[in-house]
């Protein structure tokens, strides 16, 4: 157990630091849509890379903050039924939940392998005029879902050990 309390810690800590950098990356594009926006409508003067390091800055929020939110239960659920479930009846639902977790992320993990291999080879770029290197990004992809896959399984390990009656939630 104290092992596993170790990868508990490890996991909430790599969840904890996506969330932060998930701040900064709602900061800046707060922050920077806004200047993009003044820019255009004040003064006149469109910027050339501010909507596309938005949108950039997106895309990585997206990868991150989903083990933040799942590691939170920040997750919207359909609370109509599961609510009123027990403990040990919510973790039998999670399970089931669980796998086909698992099936989407292997899927998005190795697709994500290869579109960030093959975006490597080409050294893909954005298609303006100023080009921001995209492979970057898309090497980053199958990392995030991967760090959200570990979330995923220690939500399993929880739920299943609280089913065999090790542990609560």
């Amino acid at each position: 157990m104290k092992v596993w309390t170790k990868m508990e810690q490890i996991i909430d800590s790599i969840s904890e630091v996506f969330g932060r950098i998930s701040w900064l990356l709602v900061f800046y594009c707060m922050v920077f849509g806004l200047t993009d926006v003044i820019l255009r409508y004040v003064f006149n003067r469109p910027s050339l890379w501010i909507s596309e390091t938005i949108q950039y800055a997106m895309v990585l929020l997206a990868c991150l903050s989903g083990a933040y939110a799942l590691n939170k239960d920040a997750f919207v659920k359909l609370d109509l039924f599961y609510a009123r479930f027990s403990l040990r009846t919510k973790a039998i639902f999670d399970i089931g939940t669980s796998i086909i977790a698992f099936l989407y992320l292997y899927i998005l993990i190795t697709k994500g392998i290869d579109a960030a291999q093959m975006a490597i080879f080409l050294k893909t770029a954005t298609p303006s005029a100023m080009p921001i290197p995209l492979y970057h990004l898309k090497a980053f992809i199958p990392f995030a879902v991967f760090c959200f896959l570990l979330v995923v399984i220690k939500k399993l390990v929880n739920d299943i050990l609280l089913i065999i009656g090790y542990e609560k939630r």
